[in-house]
């Protein structure tokens, strides 16, 4: 009976170690199936920018509607294949026709995808898509001490939250993988008395979908010789809302 016993708790064990270690790992899945982009796709986000207000007495929050098209393919300067990401943005009450706003830049790799933003190499994805897996995901970037993109120094990216469903304002999406960038502050909590530092960056991509959600956020507080929020502190906030 006893032998019975320990088998069937035997049995369970293993039954759930396999189940963890199945979403520790999209299996047999590579980084380019989380960034599935072709030309003539489009992906609707709702965007929340965070800016500093004027004499930089505060952070205030805008909101819009912003189109992500992919307008078309090339050959970058190492033969991978790359595509053009045009950017239009409107109103969350689509009152005024989209307008122009930014072009990006794709690249997909073997082992990789990289973007670049406003000439800012990243690389959000990489092999394996794993929990066990690490990288320096700015390390295309400068970020000497002396650098206007130091803030973006030594971040070590991290898949965490594999094969999990992720609600954004589309709804539910299934399958989904999390990547914390960066997760920095000089203390626990804000106190506007006091300097203060702040740097977060998250991202959440769906398998055959892409980039389904985004949360960066940057800011640099000061108390002398008065208080106000550095130029330069920014944040950006994506929910997608629809892609086809």
């Amino acid at each position: 009976m006893n032998n019975r016993f320990f088998l069937l708790i035997l049995i369970v064990v293993i039954m759930g170690f396999g189940c963890a270690k199945q979403s520790e790992t999209l299996t047999n899945i590579a980084a380019k199936e989380l960034y599935p982009i072709s030309v003539g796709k489009t992906f609707t986000y709702r965007l929340d920018s965070t800016v500093v207000a004027t004499f930089g007495a505060s952070l205030q929050k805008k909101s819009y509607l912003a189109k992500d098209s992919i307008e078309s393919s090339f050959l970058d300067n190492q033969g991978r294949q790359s595509y053009r990401i045009f950017r239009y943005i409107t109103d969350t009450l689509l009152s005024k026709p989209y307008q122009y706003s930014a072009t990006y830049y794709a690249v997909i790799d073997n082992n990789k995808i990289e973007y670049v933003d406003n000439n800012l190499r990243f690389i959000p994805l990489v092999n394996p898509v794993s929990a066990n897996t690490t990288w320096a995901g700015n390390s295309a970037i400068n970020t000497t001490t002396n650098s206007d993109n130091y803030y973006l120094n030594n971040w070590q990216y991290q898949y965490q939250n594999i094969n999990q469903s992720y609600t954004v304002k589309k709804g539910v999406i299934n399958n989904t993988v999390t990547i914390l960038q960066q997760d920095e502050s000089s203390g626990l909590n804000f106190d506007p008395n006091f300097y203060y530092n702040k740097t977060y960056s998250v991202e959440v991509y769906g398998k055959g979908v892409g980039l389904i959600y985004k949360d960066f956020l940057h800011y640099t507080y000061q108390v002398t010789p008065s208080k106000y929020y550095e130029t330069g502190s920014y944040g950006i906030r994506l929910s997608l809302v629809d892609y086809k």
